[in-house]
């Protein structure tokens, strides 16, 4: 925002230079000065400001303004542009491999430039780590150590040449060609020892320290290798896209013909032990390689006779591979090698000098002693399973390599030269930390043996470091650094997890960012975050690479082979081979040799078990001496130079620990010396004045002879520590010049003269200063003889003033209580009286205060604490008589308002309610009158319709008619002229032809064809059945359709039934009731109001009323589907009926419709009881006719709403009705809200 440049991460770059453009809570924006366009959103923790020329590389990064992980991979990123491949992090050296010879970069007069000079002198050089190295060593007279660390292929094996190189060169010349020797073994060495990897062509698969030794004047007195951790697993299995040794290749590419025919070899890819991995490699010159091998054995002294041994035993290993097992037939379990593999085993033992059927019968059984030893016991021979054989002869293989490297090791060590030793400078060149694709056994060792120099790293950079700081009081910030577990390599995957349950640094596969790694099963490997990051393992090889058991009976043959080469491998009496005189004349095992098998039992000792011992070994030494650090960098994956891969350098200096370091750096000391060895070194030239100075005093006044900043250094206890970047001033301080300490000296006594200058002054001024302070002491003595008179004064009468103030305070508490006693309605004299008596006890205690002669305070106190009780108490149920008085009155006023309250409620909810009642019944019947209307227009445009075709019809009709009638009259004069014809055939006994067939027959009117039509149409022939069938079947029936073809049959018998009925009555009945049933009466019997019988529709009008309300009627048993209606209606008077005296009563007719038909009727008269009818009850009571034959919908204000209905007919007493006819009510709508 300020427009500051800052770093931010990148994920390709490692860090990118930016500008801020916005904030957030957590995150900052930043636009990337490179690529304006890109934006990068990262936390703050991760944010870090840029040096003011980013482009300003140094040689030290402790020399930045900023020190973080971001300044320093641009310092590295800058020099390394320029060829510049060397840095500082204080006295640790950082070197990025340049893939290409730097000109002049370690040429002779380069090392002579560093000779002698400190760090910082001179431009970061690795001579210059190995100078410092040789300094400390001849300075502490104590043997020192450089780690060079890194990745596979960062240059670590080049980086420990030249610091060979340098000590030889300087300090070596006159032990003769030590450093040529060194060189000289390295092709033989990485033949034996190195192979191919994924990342690397000449991966390092050991861990080599490479010792110069120099006698009591730091001279250069020989050399010495010392090897651990050979990979051993690599012998018999490798990885896909990896190399076994490269002496297997090598001899078997460059071999002469004589060479190859003694050896048997053949191509590569016929060997068991080499055909796991890749064969060749376009960057290997096996032929080459194998020239330099031979000559390297020759330089380190070996005869042709010897190389011809090792070549024997190196071709016997891969032969011993090829020899396969299968389980003989002879007997279940037993074990033999197989009639394809004998050629090789022959072969081999030819080349192992051993006998190969003794061979044979070592690697498929085993020897063991049976319990009852001595006397009672004896030799027992095990038959082993094929897996054991298998196993059996890979520890062979293993073992017999492991020893002819030692070997190697061993005769290159009598090559170098050595004459005593007092002290020495270690190179420790070890495999780097490695993570694949895919991991296995190879892995985890390697990545093992990092964490322990990495914890070590930390524990003497950081962790001691920091606690010679604290012990020495420097009060520097505390580094956070990462204490890292000991990683065990047991056994199967289950089981480490289970030893290690719940640990931070083990996870299951899935928990990977790999897809490949989360595919993994949880028993098919084991994730381990190192300190280098999270690295997954796949444990399906483990067991067998871990395995190292060789069984006595295989050791025993080649103890006793021909081959004197062999014999020595295995001679473990006289040490004499694998084990060779150390410098200080222990003997010191050259590697990893064998231990003593007994005669019994598989001597197991895995190679996870061997690679942790070496290593413990390796770790004692290094804490025995000094140390320097080489920190070796990638730059590149392709291994090319000028190419800067930033994110891998970044994360490559996060795993080495440079984070922490530059955070220690940044406030710490690195430079240190103590007080005694610094004035120890000036004390016999100084004059007797100072040398009897202290000799802390004496480098602090040297300290301020030189115009030291004062930034720049800082006592401790016992020690001075100088900053980072102040090497040349401490190394001036060191020099050893007469004329230079001469110089010192002089400053020093000049500085002294001046100190105590100074120093008499300060006492000058210090006397006047107790002067004056001894005469304010006097006055202040007046001040505090005045402040006692007046404290035994106020002392004596305090106790009465404070008391009668407290007291005289009770007085003000009586306001408030009068002040109750007036708000009170009850007992108010009793409360008056109360406060009187109150009044009257404190005019008395007061009135005792004053007339007391003496009187303490406890007394006074206890007197007023008496009375402020009796008023608290007074007060107290003063204040309770009045809540209670409070509450009660609150209490009234509570009822009084919720009692009114609860009216005005019940008030507005009986006005809300009515008034929605009638906005609903008004909606309702606007509704229904809406409805009529509708109905009413189409009823019309239908009656215009019908009008049409019934006229239509009626001409159709009479012509019909017509046309009957000249049938009918045809039929009839044939009917004459045939009964003449019989009459005269009677006569004459002549035959007559019957024509009546011809012409017989009535003819059908077209109303009758219509309703056969209609009921040849129905799905359900229901002409057959019964009353009560269809009765019931319309009470229990679920079929709808069914269910309303029996309710159509059911009302149509009930019309009939009531037309027969309605025609065979009495005529006097008849025309009585004809009479009765005019201006809207109801007849006798009759199951409607005469006006809804007389407006009934015909049959052609019910069937288009029918089809034009069959979309609005709906289903039987939808609520929308349901009508209700009420009409007026007359009957006259039973006892009267036919009378003068007749009467006419009036009433209304009740009706709801479920669907077509009726479901409840009911008839009120004044005076009366009402009638209920319900369907499915008293249907021969009920109107028989649909809602389309009453008319009712067109009759205006007929139709009511639902509520209006019901609530009339619950007033008459329905539900009873209802309910006690429940089961027999034939109503779908009704059965629904019955349930």
């Amino acid at each position: 925002m300020d427009g500051k440049k800052v770093w931010a991460p990148h994920p390709k770059e490692g860090y990118k230079l930016g500008k801020i453009t916005d904030l957030g809570s957590e995150n900052v924006v930043v636009e990337t000065l490179s690529s304006p366009k890109e934006v990068l959103t990262v936390p703050y923790n991760r944010l870090f400001p840029s040096e003011e020329y980013d482009n300003k590389d140094v040689e030290d990064n402790c020399a930045l303004m900023y020190l973080n992980e971001a300044t320093l991979l641009n310092n590295i990123r800058l020099r390394y542009m320029k060829n510049a491949i060397y840095t500082y992090v204080a006295n640790i050296l950082i070197a990025v491999n340049p893939y290409f010879e730097v000109p002049k970069l370690y040429a002779k007069d380069t090392i002579k430039a560093y000779q002698g000079k400190s760090l910082g002198t001179m431009p970061p050089h690795v001579f210059a780590i190995g100078d410092k190295a040789y300094r400390d060593m001849k300075a502490f007279k104590a043997s020192q150590a450089i780690i060079v660390s890194g990745e596979s292929g960062s240059g670590k094996t080049e980086t420990a040449k030249h610091i060979f190189k340098y000590l030889t060169e300087n300090y070596g010349a006159h032990a003769g060609p030590i450093e040529q020797r060194i060189v000289e073994s390295n092709p033989l060495l990485e033949g034996f020892g190195n192979a191919k990897t994924v990342r690397n062509n000449n991966s390092s698969r050991f861990g080599k320290f490479v010792e110069i030794h120099f006698d009591n004047r730091s001279l250069v007195t020989g050399g010495y290798i010392s090897h651990y951790l050979l990979e051993k697993s690599r012998i018999c299995v490798q990885s896909e896209g990896e190399r076994n040794y490269h002496i297997f290749y090598r001899l078997c590419a460059g071999a002469d013909a004589a060479l190859r025919q003694k050896l048997g070899l053949v191509a590569p890819d016929q060997f068991r032990y080499l055909q796991i991995g890749a064969l060749t490699d376009i960057q290997l010159d096996d032929v080459k390689d194998f020239r330099n091998v031979d000559k390297a054995m020759t330089d380190m002294g070996l005869a042709d006779s010897e190389k011809q041994d090792i070549y024997s035993v190196v071709a016997g290993v891969l032969h011993l591979g090829n020899v396969n097992f299968e389980e003989s037939g002879q007997a279940q379990g037993v074990v033999s090698v197989t009639p394809a593999s004998r050629p090789s085993l022959d072969k081999a033992a030819q080349l192992l000098g051993v006998d190969p059927a003794r061979l044979e019968e070592s690697l498929i059984t085993r020897i063991t002693q049976a319990a009852r030893g001595g006397a009672q016991g004896g030799i027992v021979r095990i038959a082993l399973r094929l897996d054991e054989a298998a196993s059996a002869r890979d520890a062979l293989a293993k073992a017999v390599y492991s020893r002819l490297f030692d070997y190697i090791v061993l005769r290159v060590n009598q090559a170098l030269p050595f004459s005593g030793s007092q002290s020495y400078i270690g190179v420790l060149d070890i495999a780097g930390f490695e993570y694949f694709q895919r991991n296995s056994y190879e892995q985890f060792s390697i990545n093992y043996c990092n964490e322990k120099l990495q914890q070590f790293f930390n524990e003497r950079v950081l962790k001691e470091e920091q606690q010679l700081y604290q012990k020495e009081g420097l009060n520097v910030k505390k580094i956070e650094f990462s204490k890292l577990p000991k990683p065990s390599p047991e056994t199967f995957t289950l089981e480490v997890y289970a030893k290690n349950k719940n640990h931070f640094r083990l996870a299951y596969p899935r928990k990977s960012k790999l897809k490949s790694h989360r595919e993994l099963r949880d028993d098919e490997g084991f994730l381990i975050r190192h300190f280098a990051g999270a690295v997954c393992y796949h444990t399906d090889q483990f067991i067998e690479k871990n395995n190292d058991a060789l069984h006595a009976s295989l050791e025993a043959i080649v103890k006793q082979s021909s081959s004197g080469l062999v014999r020595s491998l295995f001679d473990d009496a006289a040490g004499a081979v694998g084990a060779t005189v150390a410098a200080d004349g222990s003997v010191r095992k050259a590697g990893g040799g064998g231990s003593k098998i007994g005669t019994g039992k598989l001597a197991f000792i895995s190679v996870g078990s061997k690679f942790k011992a070496q290593l413990a070994q390796l770790m004692d030494k290094l804490r025995s001496t000094g140390t320097c650090f080489i920190r070796c960098i990638k730059p590149n994956v392709r291994m090319v130079d000028h190419l800067f891969e930033g994110a891998d350098i970044l994360s490559q200096l996060q795993c080495s620990g440079m984070a922490s370091v530059l955070d220690l750096m940044q406030q710490g000391y690195p430079s240190r010396t103590k007080f005694d060895e610094l004035y120890q070194l000036y004390k016999g030239r100084l004059p007797p004045q100072l040398s009897r100075l202290d000799p802390r005093l004496f480098c602090k006044l040297l300290f301020h002879a030189l115009g030291l900043n004062e930034n720049d250094f800082k006592f401790g206890i016992s020690k001075v520590f100088f900053r980072p970047g102040k090497f040349a001033e401490f190394d001036q301080l060191l020099r050893s010049d007469p004329e230079n300490i001469a110089a010192l000296v002089a400053k020093v006594k000049s500085w002294l003269v001046r100190y105590r200058w100074r120093k008499a002054q300060y006492c000058t001024w210090e006397v006047v200063k107790l002067r004056r302070k001894i005469a304010w002491r006097r006055e202040m003595l007046v001040k505090v003889q005045k402040t006692m008179r007046m404290w035994i004064c106020v002392k004596k009468y305090r106790p009465r003033i404070r008391g009668l103030a407290k007291v005289q305070s009770l007085r003000n508490r009586l306001s408030s209580m009068n002040d109750i006693v007036g708000q009170l309605k009850a007992d108010k004299d009793a409360a008056k009286k109360s406060v009187d008596t109150l009044i009257a006890e404190v005019d008395g205690v007061v009135k005792q205060i004053k007339s007391a002669q003496r009187m303490s305070y406890a007394e006074i106190d206890a007197i007023y604490s008496k009375l402020s009780a009796k008023f608290d108490a007074s007060f107290a149920e003063l204040k309770k008589r009045l809540e209670q008085q409070k509450v009660r009155e609150e209490q009234e006023r509570l009822r009084r308002i919720q009692e009114e309250m609860e009216r005005e409620r019940a008030k507005k909810a009986d006005e809300e309610r009515q008034r929605q009642q009638a906005e609903e019944e008004k909606r309702a019947k606007a509704e229904l009158e809406e409805r009529r209307r509708r109905e009413e227009a189409e009823r019309k445009k239908q009656e215009e319709a019908d009008r049409k075709a019934a006229a239509l019809l009626q001409k159709q009709m009479e012509e019909e008619a017509e046309a009957n009638r000249k049938q009918s009259q045809d039929q009839e004069q044939e009917r004459l002229d045939r009964e003449l014809a019989l009459r005269l055939a009677s006569e004459d006994a002549n035959q007559v032809e019957d024509l009546q067939g011809a012409g017989g027959g009535l003819t059908r009117g077209a109303n009758v064809l219509q309703k056969r039509a209609q009921m040849g149409n129905s799905k359900y022939d229901l002409s057959k059945w019964k009353y009560a069938e269809l009765r019931d079947t319309i009470n229990t029936s679920c079929d709808l359709e069914l269910l309303a073809a029996c309710r159509e049959e059911f009302q149509r018998r009930l019309k009939v039934y009531h037309e027969w009925k309605q025609k065979n009555k009495q005529r006097g009945a008849a025309s009585g009731a004809a009479g009765a049933g005019g201006a809207g009466g109801k007849s006798e019997g009759s199951r409607a109001p005469q006006s809804v019988l007389e407006n009934a529709v015909t049959v052609e009008g019910a069937v288009a009323a029918q089809r034009q309300l069959a979309g609005r009627i709906g289903e039987p048993g939808d609520p929308k589907s349901q009508r209700y209606f009420r009409i007026p209606f007359a009957r006259p008077n039973e006892l009267n009926r036919g009378t003068e005296a007749d009467q006419h009563s009036g009433g209304l007719w009740w009706a709801h419709f479920d669907g077509r038909w009726i479901a409840r009727q009911m008839e009120v008269q004044p005076g009366q009881p009402a009638v209920l009818l319900v369907a499915g009850v008293d249907d021969m009571s009920m109107c028989e006719l649909g809602l389309e034959e009453t008319g009712l919908p067109q009759k205006k204000g007929a139709e009511v709403t639902a509520t209006e209905f019901d609530r009339e007919w619950e007033k008459h007493g329905g539900a009873a009705v209802l309910k006690q006819h429940r089961a027999a009510v034939s109503s779908l709508f009704l059965k629904k809200n019955m349930k």
